[in-house]
């Protein structure tokens, strides 16, 4: 689904829409649930206000207020923190722990030079990214092998930083974009945006993953 990357809600409306405090969101914030670069200053009429991207803040808030009662605000902040560096799990392990469906895993090793006997976080990120867009019909099979290359080839360079996929039809041809969030870009009149996703969203639910098979 096409999503504006300017689409931003202030943070009056945020806090009625929401129903949680001033006080909720900003020890949040210090807890490192909420990004410091999701808060925008913004000059309006009235002065300097505070705005955030309303799609990545709402998704934000509802998984805290529904995992606050089980977890607490330090461990939620490791949830939503990436775990990247040590994780190396086998095939079997993201079979059996139903990471990924087997059919988008052996789509991914097959687009590899040789074997594999663990896969670090960005393998298993690129093979999760895939496994939800085959599953949802997005993208077809050479489509996936498309997006294999591309985040092979440079999902690294963002070194963690936010960043949003972009899949782009021109006249039955596909292409991927990898581009920093909140970036504006423009194609021309005859490409289509069939799909856009914000890869951190993709990180949050494989990190929570990945954690409950660590434990």
């Amino acid at each position: 689904m096409t999503q504006d990357p300017q689409d931003l809600i202030s943070k009056k409306d945020l806090l009625e829409l929401t129903g949680i405090s001033y006080g909720q969101l900003y020890r949040w914030k210090r807890k490192n649930l909420i990004p410091e670069e999701w808060f925008v200053r913004k000059s309006t009429f009235t002065g300097q206000e505070t705005f955030f991207p309303r799609l990545k803040i709402l998704a934000r808030i509802d998984k805290i207020k529904n995992m606050k009662d089980d977890l607490s605000l330090d461990a939620l902040a490791d949830v939503f923190s990436p775990v990247k560096g040590d994780i190396a799990l086998n095939r079997s392990q993201l079979l059996e722990h139903n990471i990924v469906l087997q059919s988008s895993l052996e789509l991914y090793i097959k687009k590899q030079s040789g074997p594999i006997a663990t896969f670090s976080f960005s393998q298993i990120l690129i093979i999760y990214v895939l496994d939800f867009l085959l599953q949802t019909g997005e993208i077809n099979l050479e489509e996936g092998g498309l997006l294999i290359q591309t985040l092979s080839d440079h999902l690294d360079q963002f070194n963690d930083k936010p960043c949003e996929l972009i899949l782009i039809r021109k006249m039955g041809v596909s292409t991927f974009m990898l581009i920093g969030s909140a970036s504006q870009y423009y194609f021309d009149r005859n490409a289509k945006v069939i799909d856009r996703m914000n890869l951190a969203g993709s990180m949050e639910e494989l990190n929570l993953k990945l954690k409950h098979v660590e434990g």
